[in-house]
């Protein structure tokens, strides 16, 4: 294969990459995406976190590989210092303002949670506001407008990194929806191809209008595909479907450790099934109550058979945000008072932008999903990974009590509708539970009977990952290596 590549494509070509945060490292690095680019002597120039760039260069780091910084903080400060308030309302308009094609009741979510947040001078232009977002909604040419008043704002941050690679074409993991927005721009206005790739399963339904005038994207699926075309106006000859390169290593069992060494790692009992959790949805809802829940039950033996909870903080509790903190807290206080519970927590990549959405911990992961009796989560993408290793699902949307004190919270009853959600509902993939009984129902159905759904569990991964054999990162990386010509 690198042969064929390498025979089709001049070694003189560039691209630069940006990665800008955990998911997009794994997606590129830790997949054969940016291996491919290499081996079919193509030049990459990997933009990533400035705190990061040696730890990457020292992991990763072969010829043809280079790594520069992606200098967030200047990027930070001319959003803070250039005309702040119109910036921030045209990157709140980009996000709200998809087209109503598509199921928007993520979008929504989003618009009630940043209206509910905001201060007060904000609160005022809301009502004004809501009527731009219905206006973008319902017309084609009004979100054109908005893209061409966005891409004004380009600070020409990487005037020197374009003049000294003169890459051929620039890569990102979203179409502009971070901060990756000011590199796609300047790109754009200097002639050079543009690309972005779709890193995560709800992206293409819930970040609405490219940030960025971009050439091409890459997604997982036709399911994506058209969310793409139908929400955001790209051009389906525009849009590649290149699966999902950051699963290649689960389909391959790569990252997969010995079970009885994973179950050792935890302090965990060979002869009780496993329940494991993964916290979600932690920036609208308390976690806790569902975790309260399983720990009941699995405490007190009130499932079908003996077994034990193994919980998985998200990134999110380790933010420096006193409610998160709290939250994290109290999760592992419940595990060192009650039997047959313990807590795993993610791995942090460094100090930097990436945090805890690292690929450190791919291992850790991969071990927890396959050898779990049932996962449980609050439909996050951990939905789709484990399914992959065939592994039964339950999604878990107890409301919070009190919710977070004084900060929006969503009640999770309400999340079923959300583009992601309602495909995994409709699929018949796994369960959805929304109080302790039908948890337990649900957990008791998978433990007696570990087969249930698996045709629909097979069926679901096909739908929305496209690539099952393990190659997808080798196939984005022909799609990207087909636009150098």
């Amino acid at each position: 294969m690198a042969e064929q590549l390498q025979n089709k494509y001049m070694s003189s070509k560039r691209i630069f990459i940006c990665a800008d945060h955990g998911l997009a490292a794994i997606y590129f690095l830790q997949s054969d995406v940016v291996s491919a680019l290499l081996d079919a002597g193509v030049e990459v120039i990997l933009l990533t976190d400035d705190a990061l760039k040696q730890q990457i260069q020292q992991r990763f780091g072969r010829p043809g590989l280079i790594v520069e910084g992606l200098r967030l903080d200047q990027a930070k400060a001319y959003e803070r210092s250039e005309s702040p308030s119109l910036q921030w309302w045209l990157h709140f308009l980009r996000r709200a303002g998809a087209s109503n094609r598509i199921n928007l009741e993520a979008v929504n979510g989003f618009i009630s949670q940043v209206e509910d947040e905001a201060h007060a001078k904000r609160k005022l232009l809301f009502p004004l506001m809501r009527l731009v977002v219905s206006l973008l909604r319902n017309s084609r040419p009004a979100r054109r407008i908005l893209m061409r008043i966005q891409n004004r704002f380009n600070p020409n941050l990487y005037a020197n990194l374009f003049e000294e690679y003169a890459p051929d074409l620039v890569v990102a993991s979203t179409p502009g929806w971070r901060y990756d927005r000011y590199l796609l721009r300047e790109a754009g206005s200097r002639g050079v191809t543009t690309a972005a790739v779709i890193v995560g399963w709800d992206n293409s339904s819930s970040y609405s209008l490219p940030g960025a005038s971009v050439d091409w994207i890459s997604c997982w699926s036709e399911l994506q595909k058209e969310e793409l075309t139908r929400g955001a106006d790209w051009l389906p000859g525009r849009v590649n479907i290149g699966g999902v390169p950051s699963y290649d290593g689960y389909i391959r069992k790569e990252w997969l450790m010995p079970r009885e060494e994973y179950f050792q790692l935890h302090g965990l009992d060979m002869n009780r099934k496993l329940i494991s959790y993964a916290s979600s949805f932690v920036t609208f809802s308390p976690n806790i109550q569902n975790v309260e829940a399983l720990a009941r039950l699995v405490s007190s033996d009130q499932l079908s058979m003996p077994a034990q909870l193994l919980i998985r903080l998200h990134p999110t509790h380790f933010m420096e945000t006193p409610r998160f903190a709290a939250e994290r807290e109290r999760i592992r206080k419940l595990a060192a008072e009650l039997p047959h519970v313990h807590v795993v927590e993610p791995v942090p990549l460094g100090e930097g932008g990436m945090s805890y959405y690292s690929g450190e911990d791919m291992p850790e992961k991969s071990s927890m999903m396959a050898y779990s009796d049932v996962m449980v989560t609050v439909y996050s993408t951990m939905v789709v990974e484990t399914l992959i290793h065939g592994t039964p699902v339950v999604s878990l949307c107890i409301d919070s009590p009190e919710g977070w004190p004084g900060k929006f919270t969503l009640p999770l009853t309400e999340i079923g509708g959300w583009p992601t959600h309602l495909r995994f509902r409709e699929s018949g993939a796994g369960w959805e539970a929304q109080n302790e009984a039908d948890l337990q129902a649900a957990i008791n159905r998978y433990l007696d009977d570990p087969a249930a759904d698996q045709q629909a569990r097979q069926d679901f991964i096909e739908r929305e990952c496209t690539f099952t054999d393990g190659k997808a990162g080798v196939a984005t990386a022909e799609f990207l290596l087909s636009l150098l010509n």
